[in-house]
């Protein structure tokens, strides 16, 4: 027969466990969330310090993750936070307060 103290125990460490469950799962929801991620076409894109001001912008969005930029296609990659999304109306206007005209605006898979 087990003791009443290793009982207590054994239904505090339940207790305990449920939770843990129950405080993480907020937080492993989004986590489960991909990140989205998007591939602009900015017109004009020419040198590092091109790619600097329309990273800026883009950056200064909410939700923006991390935007990196390739000079020689003109492609702007933006990834955003877990459950943030980008509006193109939003890119649009970063990239043209940047100095450069966006040419197009895909959701990546």
């Amino acid at each position: 027969m087990m003791s009443s103290n290793k009982r207590t125990f054994k239904t505090c460490g339940f207790v305990f466990a449920a939770i843990m469950i129950v405080a993480l799962s907020p937080m492993m929801a989004s986590a489960a969330k991909p990140a989205a991620i998007y591939s602009l076409k900015a017109e004009g894109l020419s040198y590092p310090f091109c790619a600097y001001g329309i990273e800026k912008q883009l950056g200064n969005i909410a939700g923006v993750e991390s935007v990196s930029t390739d000079i020689e296609s003109g492609t702007v990659t933006v990834s955003m936070e877990a459950g943030a999304s980008l509006d193109e109306s939003e890119a649009r206007h970063a990239v043209e307060k940047a100095g450069f005209t966006l040419r197009s605006f895909k959701k990546g898979d």
